[in-house]
Parts: structure tokens; sequence; C-alpha cells
């Protein structure tokens, strides 16, 4: 009996670390060059239906975790600008709890634009820590790592 009971809480954590690992935003990163030493760079979120990611930018009396690009420091690069949403934002507000939220389902695209000092190649990297929801729960906040590379 305490073998059968141990393989059943086995097989079951096994099954719950595999869905804590699984997300429903799926992440894509690329570059696009627009002059010779000017790059857009694109971190774009697939999410999946039913869930929704969180703005950059959230109004006081909200309680989400808005996403933030972290670009780590290149002596190679400038920083254009601001990290840019391009998508459509929902402004949710939950009329029960009294709060609101920006937010985006489907797709969002986070941009922003580089400059190169020099004629090097080299690459962006950094990290992306966002918060999913849907109409029932909210998982942890998460931490993904890019780099790309600048062509």
């Amino acid at each position: 009996m305490k073998k059968w009971l141990l393989s059943l809480v086995l097989i079951s954590g096994s099954f719950f670390s595999q869905a804590q690992l699984s997300s429903p935003v799926s992440w894509s990163f690329n570059s696009k060059k627009l002059s010779d030493k000017t790059f857009e760079v694109h971190l774009t979120a697939d999410i999946q239906s039913g869930w929704h990611l969180y703005s950059q930018d959230q109004p006081s009396d909200a309680i989400a975790i808005p996403t933030s690009v972290t670009i780590n420091n290149n002596p190679l690069l400038k920083l254009d600008g601001k990290v840019k949403e391009v998508g459509k934002m929902e402004k949710f507000t939950d009329k029960n709890l009294g709060v609101s939220a920006h937010q985006y389902s489907n797709k969002v695209d986070f941009v922003q634009v580089v400059k190169l000092k020099s004629t090097a190649k080299t690459n962006v990297s950094g990290s992306v820590e966002f918060q999913t929801c849907d109409d029932k729960k909210c998982l942890p906040p998460r931490t993904v790592n890019f780099s790309i590379a600048l062509k």
C-alpha cells in the first residue's frame, strides 16, 4: 500500500511540476534593421486564448504586476527612447474589487530602438519579467532572458 501511495504522489508531482513549467505566453525575439546603425528590437508575446499579459504602465489602483523589460548594458549600443508597446491595449476594471489594469490579449510586441556606436557586430541582451492571468487565477511573475543578434 505504501509503495502504491508513493507512486501516486510521485506521478502527481511530475504532472504538477510540468504544469508549472508551461506558460500561457510564448516569446519570440528578433531585430529589424532600420538604417546602417539603427535597429528595432522586437520582443513579441503570443498569449493563449483566455489569458492576458499586463502593460508596462498601470493605473494607480492596479494590483497587477506590470511587464518590465531590462536591457543589459552594452558599450557598443545606445538606447533610443523607451520600450514601446504595439498591440491592442485593453483597459480592464473589476467593479467588485474596485481595481483596474491595462492588459493585452492574444499578442503584444515590445519594441526598443537601438543605435550602434560603431559598425562592430553585437547583440542586445536582457530579460522580460511578466505576469499572466485569466478570469480565475494569476500565475506568479516569470522572467525570460533574451539575446538578439543585430545583423
